[in-house]
């Protein structure tokens, strides 16, 4: 298709709230006192924290204030990694990442002891044995920390957060297999609450951590909760993180452009809140797809080859395929009984090729007046570019300003479009991702 039939594109932006913690270390103290657990802690203590592979803003913040809180009672503080199968499910894979998320010990303060061993610990009523990584069997005491937000592949009352991390994560490989394996027969919501209620009753768990962030990545809450107040509080904490989501705010949109999908951007490379594509047998689909057609340019190097959730879009450019390293995505969409999300899509060798593929297998009859949305990826939705036939909706949207105008779309000599549109900290906005890993 010729460039010039495409429609042109402007860029704009919208006003979300984004309310912030100021600080997060008194909230930390607070919760520590209330729970008097310098009473529970004794000298000599060992004490693990779990490293998820989310990449939480705050989460180096979190585990060194609660390092050198533990360390002025005499104990002695450790951080394992909690991430299931992520890293390639090897003991240096899951260090690199926690590396990469800058959890290291000269950051943290204690060392990280890591291992993929498990034992089981018991079993659910149905039969089910919770495996959890000796890691933590071997603690006298464990501290859960994680961020709670909604899940890209489950729905439930609960769904990202602290019982998933004691369901799953803590389970190292062996654990998340059989987790995510009854997931599908159980139903996530009665699987997640009868292993998490198992480990909470086997092993000694402190306290939980739990923390929400706005749109912009950074903490607009955090509490410190007894294990008894898991269950109880964390939906709550999943309301307030739905409410804070950034979102698409258009519908019946032929083609949704991506230029990057990832582990740092979500654990389903692109997250469903956002596209409205599931792709697991446990949850339903939606019934009204926002976007026809989604076309996704490339792979976030923070992702090391996984890419889980490239299957969830219609078209890829090559350069994403180039990337993809087929062990690490075999791996996790296994362990994560999500085959469905490692299918990689109808290549094209140029993102003209994915523009033009993307609308006429949507139906698009002219091209020029097409509905189309340009995102940087599924978390940073406050810039977005728009076609012009969206033009007078976002003028009725509350919040959403104009920053360009509509402008054709500019190929290179190949058939490329360009990475750099997106508004970056140099021009004064926000800062690239760390790795924010889910599924």
């Amino acid at each position: 298709m010729d460039s010039s039939l495409l429609p042109p594109m402007a860029l704009i932006r919208q006003n979300i709230p984004a309310p912030e913690l100021e600080d997060i270390k008194p909230r930390l103290d607070e919760g520590f006192a209330r729970l008097k657990l310098a009473q529970k802690v004794k000298p000599g203590h060992k004490v693990v924290l779990t490293g998820g592979s989310r990449g939480i803003t705050d989460m180096l913040t979190v585990l060194r204030h609660t390092v050198g809180f533990l360390r002025s009672l005499g104990a002695q503080p450790y951080v394992s990694p909690a991430m299931g199968s992520h890293g390639g499910a090897t003991v240096s894979g899951q260090n690199r990442l926690l590396a990469h998320l800058g959890i290291c010990e000269e950051k943290v303060g204690a060392p990280i002891i890591s291992h993929m061993e498990t034992k089981e610990i018991g079993r659910t009523s149905f039969g089910l044995p919770v495996l959890i990584g000796e890691d933590f069997i071997q603690a006298d005491w464990i501290i859960v920390v994680n961020r709670v937000k909604p899940h890209t592949s489950y729905r439930g009352k609960v769904e990202s957060g602290l019982l998933k991390m004691l369901a799953v994560g803590m389970g190292k490989r062996n654990g998340a297999e059989q987790s995510h394996a009854h997931f599908s027969r159980r139903g996530f919501e009665k699987a997640v609450d009868e292993i998490s209620s198992v480990v909470i009753e086997k092993l000694p768990v402190l306290c939980g951590i739990a923390l929400v962030e706005n749109h912009l990545k950074r903490t607009a809450a955090l509490e410190v909760l007894s294990p008894e107040e898991f269950a109880e509080k964390e939906p709550k904490l999943l309301a307030r993180a739905r409410n804070l989501m950034a979102r698409v705010p258009f519908n019946q949109v032929d083609l949704l452009i991506v230029d990057e999908m990832g582990k740092n951007v979500s654990g389903s490379g692109m997250d469903s809140n956002v596209t409205g594509r599931i792709y697991n047998q446990v949850t339903p689909e939606p019934t009204r797809h926002q976007f026809r057609r989604i076309y996704v340019r490339d792979l976030t190097p923070q992702s090391e080859g996984n890419a889980l959730g490239v299957g969830t879009a219609d078209f890829c450019a090559r350069r994403l395929v180039e990337k993809i390293d087929r062990e690490k995505t075999r791996i996790n969409c296994v362990t994560a009984a999500v085959p469905e999300k490692g299918r990689i899509p109808i290549m094209c060798d140029s993102d003209l090729e994915g523009f033009t593929y993307g609308l006429l297998s949507a139906g698009v009859v002219e091209p020029y007046s097409s509905r189309v949305i340009w995102i940087k990826n599924t978390l940073d939705l406050e810039y977005i570019k728009i076609s012009e036939a969206l033009e007078a909706e976002a003028q009725e949207i509350k919040g959403v300003a104009f920053l360009s105008p509509f402008e054709p779309l500019t190929f290179d000599h190949t058939g490329q479009l360009p990475f750099d549109w997106f508004p970056n900290q140099e021009k004064g906005f926000f800062s690239p991702l760390s790795p924010d890993t889910d599924s």
